[in-house]
């Protein structure tokens, strides 16, 4: 397939959610074209994954390569008081007797052109430095789209996905954004040479190091001796002082124990290979699309909703919504119905399991609970609680999410 050659499905984007879903509907036989502002490597953060990115990895065929990047194993998470003091760290393995209870920490710029090559190796076509200006609509539905840079001119094929991000066109021109109130958070993050990294197994976990008011740091230990850090919390309370990123994360740093210790040793640099740093920020990014398709098109990733990464979700989201596309669009040219109505389903199944973490998030940020205490009060839901946190997010919750419900209005009662 050439740049000019007719396909079945377009895919906007060539992230973890692209990837994936052109990857499976090659593996389907369709003829797939991925059309990518960027040319790769390019920078992106999300670093850690979670134990049920593992499925769809290797339903991509991509444990092999995995395996041979050198990525850092991680094994488990573990949470620190403001003060330094350290929980028992959670290891996967305890709950989940599967390859998939060890994950990775990534590089995301390594790890998405792995994915990228990878799409490419089962025949899917790739067309970087092209950005997507608009779509083409035809009686109604979309056909194609229009696009700059690169590759000026038009795509067309009869089903078009959208996987190109929080700067989704489809999001943008539909007004289909709709933002997360309850979870109205930024992050300033960078990286560090040089800093403590724990011994034995516990050198690849995941520490998320508590601030004031509802505030937290990740602390993501990648391979070659590099740390991702950031601290999460909302704007008013990280430039209540000043708008200097450099002191604001410095005051951060000095506000956990913990982390002040792991970074003392460590020299601040960028993300490797890119001149963008050594301080990144995002903007408030808890948000959802009011709707998943329309006649011809269907989101997916991050176009059609990002969730605050306190629980490292975003990834496993964006790759099992791929896949989950991918085979609903296949589907789709099968039954020759590429209408918006077709993809229901779909965005159903995705509108659970977004859900059930976010009512974990929602939990993590209210004040009035505390997981220790609603495991006494409820022993029964701790694999419950386990299964959403390792990412089997679509099975159902609700005794779960009713219990925690109960448990915080009766804990914010007695407050």
């Amino acid at each position: 397939m050439n740049d000019s050659s007719p396909c079945d499905v377009l895919v906007i984007g060539a992230g973890p959610a692209g990837t994936a879903a052109a990857t499976v509907l090659a593996q389907h036989g369709r003829s797939v074209r991925i059309v990518e502002k960027s040319t790769f490597p390019r920078y992106s953060i999300g670093e850690s994954l979670i134990p049920y990115c593992w499925f769809t990895l290797e339903r991509l065929g991509m444990l092999d390569a995995m395996e041979a990047a050198g990525f850092q194993k991680k094994h488990s998470v573990q949470f620190v008081n403001p003060d330094g003091r350290v929980s028992q760290p959670f290891f996967f393995e305890q709950h989940f007797d599967h390859p998939a209870s060890t994950t990775w920490q990534v590089l995301r710029a390594d790890f998405d052109r792995l994915l990228l090559d990878n799409a490419r190796a089962k025949g899917v076509d790739v067309v970087e430095g092209t950005r997507v200006t608009d779509f083409i609509r035809e009686d109604g539905r979309v056909v194609g789209v229009h696009t700059a840079n690169g590759a000026s001119g038009e795509f067309r094929a009869p089903l078009t996905i959208d996987c190109s991000g929080r700067g989704s066109p489809a999001v943008a021109r539909n007004r289909w954004r709709v933002s997360d109130d309850r979870l109205k958070r930024i992050a300033i993050w960078t990286y560090y040479r040089g800093a403590v990294r724990d011994p034995g197994r516990d050198e690849g976990a995941t520490t998320v190091a508590f601030l004031p008011e509802g505030g937290w740091f990740w602390y993501i230990p990648l391979a070659n001796d590099l740390v991702s850090v950031g601290a999460v919390a909302t704007s008013d309370y990280l430039f209540s002082e000043t708008r200097d990123l450099a002191t604001v994360f410095d005051r951060e740093v000095a506000r956990n124990k913990w982390i002040e210790a792991h970074l003392a040793p460590g020299t601040r640099c960028g993300a490797p290979g890119f001149d963008d740093g050594p301080l990144y920020v995002t903007s408030e990014w808890s948000y959802r699309a009011k709707q998943c398709a329309e006649d011809g098109l269907v989101l997916a990733g991050d176009a059609l909703g990002f969730l605050d990464p306190v629980f490292s979700s975003g990834v496993l989201l964006a790759l099992v919504g791929g896949e989950k596309v991918g085979d609903a669009a296949h589907a789709a040219l099968e039954a020759d119905d590429v209408s918006a109505a077709r993809f229901a389903d779909y965005g159903a199944e995705m509108a659970r399991g977004v859900a059930s973490m976010r009512s974990l998030v929602y939990a993590f940020y209210d004040p009035a609970f505390r997981m220790r205490d609603f495991i006494r009060a409820y022993p029964h839901l701790q694999g419950d609680i386990t299964e959403c946190l390792i990412g089997n997010v679509f099975r159902d919750f609700t005794d779960l999410f009713s219990s925690i419900d109960a448990f915080a209005g009766r804990t914010n009662a007695a407050s």
